[in-house]
């Protein structure tokens, strides 16, 4: 009989979270207040138009559209209803959006239950991979765009 544990079966306890439902949901009713804020600002005052926002410190020190370039702008095109103007500021944009939304409802949920279920190792190596796996993503979109002319930042 071995004495180590099979790594199947090595998981992250269940942890349940013993503050009231109010205070375990503030974190990510703020973080969605601070967003809706923030969209709002997007919203009324065009990064398009030069003055109101900082310049990227890539696109100002090198030259070059960073993966995030665009970003602003796209986020102004979606909060007016243009998808496609979206996309053609940075179309990771599109990607990342419904993505988030997913994470933050996930966030919420947990947040409303007050558990956050047992995570196994085959689980956290999934999610290694998949972090790596979007990180050399958005690296090779950085890399690609300042050389496709319609992968630019548009501005």
């Amino acid at each position: 009989m071995s004495t180590e544990v099979d790594e199947r079966e090595v998981a992250m306890a269940e942890r349940i979270d013993t503050r009231s439902r109010g205070r375990r949901l503030l974190p990510p009713v703020l973080a969605a207040a601070a967003t809706v804020g923030a969209l709002g600002y997007l919203f009324a005052v065009d990064p398009n138009e030069p003055g109101h926002y900082p310049l990227c410190p890539t696109k100002a020190f090198l030259g070059i559209d960073c993966p995030g370039c665009g970003c602003m702008r796209g986020l102004h095109s979606l909060a007016h209803g243009d998808i496609a103007g979206a996309a053609d500021h940075n179309i990771l944009l599109l990607l990342a959006v419904p993505f988030v939304i997913v994470l933050w409802v996930r966030w919420l949920m947990r947040a409303w239950r007050g558990v956050t279920p047992a995570v196994s190792l085959r689980t956290l190596r999934l999610r290694n991979r998949a972090m790596i796996i979007a990180l050399v993503a958005i690296l090779v979109f950085g890399v690609i765009r300042n050389f496709v002319p319609y992968l630019g930042s548009a501005a």
